[in-house]
C-alpha cells in the first residue's frame, strides 16, 4: 500500500478538527451507524502506515547519531501523523456513549457541584468553589485514594508546607525553565499562550480554499515543529504570519517567557522570593533522609503527600481539566535499584488493562487489552514494581467510577520522558475532551543514598599460607578473598567436619591449621535509589468520574442523575418520610441518628413533593440509595421501611434496625444491590394507608 502523501495530512487534519455543517433539515436526522471493524481499518491503514514509515525514520537517525536537529525535526512530523491518526481512531469510534456536555455542566451548576469562583465580581478564570456535594464527593474520592493506597501499602503520609523559598525551586529547575510563551494584546492587555495561538491561526489559512499546497506544507512543517521553537523564533513567526488578536484583532506584542509559577515573598521585609509550589513532590524529596531514618534506614518505602498545588496559566481552560490552583495526590516509592521486584505483584498479575505501548505508537498500532504479568514479562512496562503500581491505579480509578472501557494507559515515548526517567506512563481516559490524562507514573532515578551491609569473608593464617605456597601465596590469598558466602560457608563447614578442604586452585590439602575463622564485615554502600512515582489530579478524575457517570432515565430526557459508585457518592442514601404527619417523624429522628452512628452520610428530605419528584432530586445529586418511611412503617409491627436503589430503582423492604447496616456494608463494597435483592423481599406496593393511620 503507497505511503500516505504528506500534502494530504494537513487537509485530513483540518477536516477531523473542523467538521462540515449539517444542512438544514426539517426532521430530525438518522443516528449515525458506526463503521465495522473491516470498514474502519480501511480508512485507518494509510494513516497507521504514515506513522510507522515516520517513526523509522526517527529510529534509523538515532541509530546513525544524526544532527538532533534532523532528529527534532523528524520527531516533531511523528507526533504530527500520530495526532492525525488519533482524531481518525476517535472520529471512527461509536458515538452512543458521547456525553451531552451542556446538559451535564447545566446540572453540575444548577446542583452546585463547583461553579467559577468570585463570579459575583465577574469571576476568575481557573479558579472555582466547591459546593456541598462537589465538597463531598471530591473529599470522599480522596478519602478511597488514602484508604487503597496509604493504608493499603502502608504508605508514609506527610503534609509540607505550600510556600517555597525560590533557592528550592531554583535548584530543582523550575525558575528557570517552568515557563511558556505568552503574547499580549497591545490595547486591552488580554494575554494568550504564543504557541496555542500560533496554532489556531495557522489553522484557520490553511482551511481557507484560496491557500496554496506549496503554502499549505509550508505551514504544516511550522506546525510539526511548534514544540521546538524558541523566543526569537515565534516572533518571527508571528510577524510572517500577521497573527493578530483573534478576539479584538488587535496587534499582539512579541513573545516572553511567561513563569507558570505564582511568586510572592516571605515575610515582612520582602527579602526572601518564593513561590507557591507548582508540585506537591519537592516535599517529599526534601524530607528524603528524615523519611529513610523514620523507616530505620531501609528500602524499599514510600511517601505520599495530597494537597494543593498552583500553576498560573496563560489560558485555563476546559473546565476541571486545566485550573490555576488544584488538588494534587502524589506517592514517591523509592527503590533499591538492584530489588525492583514487587512481593505483591502477583495480586494484580492477571488484570487485563488497555495499553499503548510507545512500539505500538511508533508503529501506528492502536492500544490493545494485554495482561499486566506479560507486559511485565515481556519488557513492555519497565519493572514489575511499576507495573503494580499501574495495576493499582487501575483499580482505584475504576472503583471511584472512572469507566474501563474509557481507559487506557499510555507510555511515554523516548523524547517525552525526563532524563532521569527510565519508564513512564499515563492513565487517560476518553471524554469530550479528547483524551485526559488522569495521572501519570513514572520510573527513575534519583539523588546517592547510603545502607549498610553484611559481607561474609573468609579470613585465612597469612603466614601458614605464605609458609605452604611461597611465590604462589598471593595468587592464593586473591582466590580466598573472592570466594563467595555460599563456597565460605560449605568450606567451613569441611574444615570443620575432616579438618582440611582440596583448594581447587592447587589440587592441593588446606590444612585446618591454615584456617583462623569466618567473619561478617559491616560496610556503608552508596547506591542511587529508583523511584516509581505516581502522580493524580483529582480534579481531572472528578471531571472524568462526572463524565462517565452522567445518565437520563430511559423514557424522560429531563430526569438526569450519576450514577457514582456508592464508595464515593456524596451522600450514601437519603432519608424519605412519605408524609409529613408528626407520626413519622419519631422514625426519620431514629434513622437519622442510627446512620450518623454507623458513619454513614445521608441527606433527609421533608418537603413536601411528591415522593417521585424528591427521588429525582437525590437522583441528579448522585444519592446512592434511598429509605422511604411510608404508613407500613408507622402502622405495622415490626417497623420496616423500604430501601432503594438509585440505578435500577427497583426497592426491597426490611426492618428499620437493620437497614444502616445494610447500606454501611453496600458503600464500603462488602454486598452488591443483588446481594441485598436475593436476601429480603422485595416491594411491590403498601399494605396500609393515610385512612389506616387516622383510625388508629
Amino acid at each position: 500500500m503507497p505511503l500516505l502523501p504528506r500534502s494530504v495530512l494537513p487537509a485530513l487534519l483540518r477536516r477531523l478538527a473542523c467538521p462540515p455543517a449539517a444542512p438544514l433539515r426539517t426532521r430530525p436526522a438518522p443516528a449515525a451507524t458506526p463503521m465495522d471493524g473491516p470498514q474502519a481499518e480501511a480508512l485507518l491503514a494509510p494513516l497507521r502506515q504514515a506513522v510507522r514509515h515516520q517513526g523509522e525514520l526517527v529510529r534509523k537517525l538515532k541509530e546513525e547519531k544524526a544532527p538532533q536537529v534532523d532528529i527534532d525535526r523528524a520527531v516533531a512530523e511523528l507526533k504530527a501523523r500520530k495526532r492525525v491518526l488519533e482524531a481518525k481512531e476517535l472520529a471512527l469510534q461509536p458515538k452512543d456513549d458521547i456525553v451531552d456536555r451542556v446538559k451535564m455542566e447545566d446540572t453540575l451548576k444548577r446542583r452546585f457541584f463547583y461553579d467559577q469562583a468570585f463570579s459575583i465580581y465577574g469571576g476568575v478564570s481557573g479558579l472555582y468553589d466547591f459546593g456541598p456535594v462537589g465538597c463531598a464527593l471530591k473529599n470522599n474520592i480522596i478519602q478511597a485514594w488514602r484508604q487503597h493506597f496509604i493504608q493499603e501499602e502502608q504508605i508514609l503520609e506527610i503534609d509540607c508546607t505550600m510556600l517555597t523559598p525560590e533557592p528550592v525551586l531554583k535548584t530543582s529547575g523550575h525558575v528557570d525553565k517552568f515557563a511558556d510563551f505568552m503574547v499580549k494584546d497591545v490595547k486591552n492587555g488580554e494575554c494568550f499562550r504564543a504557541d496555542h495561538l500560533l496554532k489556531a491561526h495557522l489553522q484557520k489559512l490553511m482551511s481557507d480554499k484560496k491557500c496554496t499546497a506549496e503554502k499549505k506544507a509550508e505551514m504544516e512543517n511550522v506546525l510539526t515543529q511548534l514544540d521546538n521553537y524558541g523566543q526569537q523564533e515565534l516572533a518571527d513567526l508571528f510577524v510572517n504570519y500577521n497573527v493578530k488578536s483573534p478576539i479584538t484583532g488587535n496587534d499582539l506584542s512579541p513573545p516572553v517567557s511567561f513563569n507558570l509559577m505564582f511568586k510572592t515573598s516571605i515575610g515582612p521585609g520582602g527579602n526572601m522570593p518564593g513561590y507557591l509550589r507548582p508540585e506537591t513532590a519537592q516535599g517529599i524529596f526534601l524530607n528524603f533522609k528524615r523519611l529513610l531514618e523514620f523507616n530505620q534506614g531501609k528500602l524499599p518505602f514510600a511517601a505520599a503527600q495530597i494537597g494543593n498545588s498552583f500553576r498560573n496559566e496563560i489560558s485555563p481552560r476546559s473546565g476541571l481539566i486545566r485550573v490555576r490552583e488544584f488538588t494534587m495526590a502524589e506517592i514517591e516509592h523509592f527503590v533499591d535499584p538492584s530489588e525492583k521486584n514487587h512481593p505483591k505483584f502477583q495480586n494484580v498479575a492477571d488484570l487485563n488493562i488497555l495499553l499503548y505501548s510507545s512500539k505500538a505508537q511508533v508503529s501506528g498500532q492502536s492500544a490493545h487489552l494485554m495482561r499486566l504479568g506479560d507486559a511485565v514479562q515481556q519488557g513492555v512496562i519497565n519493572n514489575s514494581v511499576l507495573g503494580y503500581f499501574i495495576g493499582r491505579i487501575y483499580l482505584f480509578l475504576t472503583k471511584v467510577g472512572v469507566s474501563p472501557e474509557k481507559l487506557r494507559f499510555r507510555q511515554h515515548m523516548e523524547n517525552e520522558m525526563a532524563h532521569y526517567a527510565c519508564d513512564c506512563w499515563d492513565a487517560e481516559s476518553k471524554t469530550s475532551y479528547k483524551n485526559q490524562a488522569l495521572f501519570s507514573v513514572m520510573s527513575g532515578s534519583l539523588t546517592a543514598s547510603y545502607r549498610t551491609v553484611n559481607i561474609v569473608q573468609f579470613e585465612a593464617n597469612k603466614g601458614a599460607i605464605g609458609k605452604a605456597y611461597k611465590k604462589d601465596a598471593k595468587v592464593v590469598m586473591e582466590y580466598l578473598s573472592m570466594c563467595d558466602e555460599c563456597y565460605i560457608t560449605e568450606m567451613e563447614q569441611l574444615l570443620n567436619e575432616k579438618g582440611q578442604h582440596i583448594l581447587l586452585l592447587y589440587q592441593a590439602l588446606v590444612p585446618h591449621n591454615f584456617r583462623e575463622g569466618i567473619r561478617v564485615v559491616t560496610v556503608v554502600e552508596e547506591i542511587i535509589p529508583n523511584v516509581i512515582e505516581p502522580s493524580f489530579g483529582i480534579g481531572r478524575i472528578m471531571y472524568t468520574v462526572f463524565e462517565h457517570t452522567f445518565q437520563i432515565r430511559e423514557g424522560d430526557e429531563q430526569r438526569t442523575y450519576f450514577s457514582f459508585p456508592a464508595v464515593v457518592a456524596p451522600f450514601k442514601c437519603s432519608v424519605l418520610p412519605l408524609s409529613q404527619n408528626q407520626e413519622f417523624m419519631p422514625f426519620v429522628k431514629e434513622l437519622s441518628e442510627a446512620l450518623t452512628r454507623n458513619g454513614i452520610s445521608h441527606k433527609v428530605d421533608d418537603s413536601s413533593g411528591s415522593i417521585g419528584r424528591r427521588y429525582a432530586r437525590t437522583d441528579e445529586i448522585g444519592v446512592a440509595f434511598g429509605i422511604t418511611i411510608d404508613f407500613d412503617t408507622v402502622n405495622r409491627t415490626p417497623h420496616t421501611a423500604t430501601l432503594r436503589d438509585r440505578d435500577s430503582m427497583r426497592q426491597i423492604r426490611a426492618e428499620i434496625s437493620e437497614l444502616p447496616a445494610i447500606i454501611r456494608d453496600l458503600a464500603n463494597g462488602y454486598l452488591t444491590w443483588a446481594d441485598v435483592e436475593a436476601k429480603y423481599p422485595q416491594f411491590e406496593g403498601q399494605e396500609t394507608g393515610k385512612k389506616d393511620t387516622i383510625e388508629e
